[in-house]
């Protein structure tokens, strides 16, 4: 049997348990299996895995994506640029080798919400995490400029206190790449000026449950195009998949 999973410290919110089980029957894949792991620290990993011989991969989500690097032998050179890793891969020989394919998933994710005819010139990158790191990596990539905005004045350009509506009209690409909104905390949403919000604003939330989040529903309000992180979701799983496969 072939055993896969998601680590992180709460996953009642998760799709992925569901998304690998869904796979595995569609494809009539009948040697694997795919489990959550909880771990309140990322100090219980060496445990898990001991615990698990047989787990030949594993996701990471909040907060392990850049805490989990230290506990790897080896990252590919994508992963190293962006400081964070969403994918492990169980080397035969039990070394662990880190992956991200968040990036694969936000480049479908973008392609998908963007007009080609109307790219913004400038994003807006709420949070600082993993995820986001992921964010800016592609953005950068795509040849879009972007700010960052965290509750620490320390780690981004902007605070969101610091956010106004010249701000706003500035940056017409906005991604919520922190967890505020994510089920079962459906009424929260990161605080910006969203009266200052137009047609012309783009806003991506990679919170995938619920499908229609605060931050997305006064997007919609003012008129913005919105994705949720579904499409993420699927495109970053595959290619997990893929990696775990490669022969």
């Amino acid at each position: 049997m072939r055993r896969y999973g998601l680590i992180g410290r709460r996953l009642g919110h998760s799709f992925s348990a569901r998304y690998f089980a869904e796979k595995f029957a569609r494809e009539a894949i009948a040697d694997c299996t795919y489990s959550l792991y909880e771990l309140p620290a990322i100090e219980d990993l060496p445990g898990l895995l001991a615990a698990t011989p047989d787990l030949r991969g594993f996701n990471v989500t909040i907060p392990y994506k850049q805490a989990v690097i230290p506990y790897l032998d080896d990252l590919t050179p994508e992963a190293l640029c962006i400081g964070a890793v969403n994918c492990v891969r169980r080397e035969a020989d039990g070394r662990l080798t880190g992956f991200n394919t968040d990036t694969d998933g936000l480049r479908l994710a973008l392609a998908e919400l963007l007009d080609p005819a109307d790219l913004p010139e400038q994003a807006l990158v709420l949070g600082t995490g993993g995820a986001a790191q992921a964010v800016q990596y592609v953005l950068s990539g795509m040849g879009i400029s972007f700010d960052a905005v965290s509750r620490d004045p320390a780690r981004a350009r902007y605070t969101y206190d610091d956010l106004r509506d010249d701000t706003i009209a500035a940056h017409r690409l906005i991604v919520n790449a922190t967890p505020l909104g994510t089920w079962p905390a459906t009424d929260r949403a990161p605080s910006i000026p969203y009266a200052a919000l137009t047609p012309r604003h783009y806003l991506l939330d990679l919170v995938y449950n619920p499908p229609l989040t605060r931050f997305l529903a006064l997007g919609r309000e003012r008129g913005a195009r919105t994705l949720n992180g579904e499409r993420m979701f699927y495109g970053q799983a595959e290619s997990a998949w893929r990696i775990w496969n490669d022969a």
